[in-house]
This record gives structure tokens, sequence and C-alpha cells, in this order.
């Protein structure tokens, strides 16, 4: 068996109670070494062999889990955040399928919630945003043409960008072009939940020299929206006493 492990976005107590058990009972754990906080490791037994696959190729790590397989192991891997945003298990998953190796996934908390965490505030704010874009700008590895920065940047939604600290003047340059301002807020959220964790606020058209000034070069997330905004949002109608739900009677008459 193979376990998918979300290793959460960097906090070592920020993996779940599953993902702790896996790796207490794993034989072998390969794991994304250039994110996945090595405190976490902590939970693997003395005995467990570790494989970082940053220094491994898709193949590599199959032949690992393979050889795992065939003297009955169990194996972990380990991924950073939660494994189903830009964690590349699909194209490991079609292979165990053509393996005939079983697998599950454990979820984990992902980067992108970490960062809410850090900027204490909610994304999906009454009146402001509904809805999350979570995405990144093209780079080595292409984004498709219909999910490109300036057509998401057309909702004026919040959007979350991934893996895009390097193109900061290109990622201003596209979210102002779908009709952003240059005003529009912004913060950059360096390794969420790690001690070493970093929060700069800023806007749209300032986010390249923000990060150049901090010394950002990686590792951190860009938010984008009128959610980073410290403005006051409208009542949510949950625990609004004027509005019933199913679970309560309203108490108050409705306001207009």
């Amino acid at each position: 068996m193979v376990d998918f492990v979300g290793a959460g976005c960097g906090a070592e107590d920020l993996i779940t109670l599953r993902g702790v058990k896996l790796l207490n009972e794993a034989d072998v754990v390969i794991y994304a070494g250039s994110l996945v906080n090595p405190a976490i490791l902590k939970n693997c037994r003395e005995d467990c062999a570790l494989y970082d696959s940053a220094k491994m190729t898709l193949e590599e790590v199959l032949d690992v889990i393979k050889a795992a397989e065939k003297d009955g192991k169990k194996t972990v891997r380990l991924h950073s955040g939660d494994p189903c945003l830009y964690g590349a298990i699909q194209e490991q998953m079609i292979q165990l399928d053509e393996l005939g190796i079983a697998y599950r996934n454990t979820p984990g908390v992902s980067a992108f919630c970490g960062a809410a965490a850090a900027l204490q505030l909610e994304y999906t704010r009454p009146g402001i945003s509904q809805s999350v874009v979570i995405t990144r700008m093209p780079g080595r590895t292409p984004v498709p043409d219909k999910e490109s920065i300036r057509s998401f940047a057309e909702h004026h939604t919040t959007m979350v960008i991934f893996l895009s600290t390097g193109l900061l003047t290109e990622l201003s340059a596209e979210l102002i072009a779908g009709g952003y301002s240059a005003e529009t807020p912004a913060a950059i959220v360096y390794k969420a939940t790690w001690p070493e964790q970093q929060v700069f606020h800023c806007n749209v058209g300032s986010l390249a020299e923000t990060a150049a000034n901090a010394g950002i070069k990686n590792t951190a997330l860009i938010i984008v929206g009128d959610v980073v905004a410290g403005t006051v949002p409208e009542r949510s109608k949950l625990y609004d006493p004027s509005f019933t739900t199913l679970f309560r009677e309203a108490t108050e008459p409705e306001k207009a």
C-alpha cells in the first residue's frame, strides 16, 4: 500500500493526525525535501528508509515504491501542503494503477490556507468576494491560455497565486491588463506557518519592488483582491438574529 500524505503548509503540528499515524507505521517515506518541513520526519521510525524526492525522477520514485511493495513494506509519499494542488500526484497514481499497486490519499493543510491564517483574513467576505481563484503564472511549465492570469483578473475576485515569486513584474502587468488597478490590495506571504514566516502588505503595482526589498525570491504566495484590505465587510447572514436558518428561527425583524 502506498499512502499519499499531505504534510501541511509548514508548521510541524499542522499535519493531520492520520498523517502522523501513517508516518509512524511507514517502512519507507519518500518526501518532497525542498518543501516539507524536516521536523515532520521526526514522526518516522528510526528504521524507516527516507528518500528525498527533490533529487529523484518519477522513474526513481516508482523504483523505490516497487521495491517496497515486493518486500511487503508500507510506503508513504509525503507531499507539501495538500497533494491535490501542484503536487504532481496524478502521474504517480496513473503509474501505480498500471502496476496494480494500491494507494490512498490523505489530505493536508494547503499553503493557501496557511497564508490566510498568516494574514488573519477570510477569503470569502460578504459583499466583497465570494470566490477564490488558485492559479500560477506560466514559466517553464505552461498554463492553458484559457486560464491566464489576465482572464481571471477580469472577475476581480480573490486570487491566490502559487509558484510565481520570480515573475512578479510580469504578474503585476497581467493583473493590471486584466482589470485590477495598480492600487488593488495585495500581500506576499513567505513560508506560511513556518518559523521563518514573513508577511508583506503591498498592492498590485508594487509586488516586485516589495519582494526585492525583502529579499524574497521563492517559497511565497501572492494574495490579490479587496479582501486583503482592512475594510469592514457586510455582516454574514449566518449569525444574523433577523435571519432564519435550518437550525434556528429569527428573533428580530428582518432588516431592510
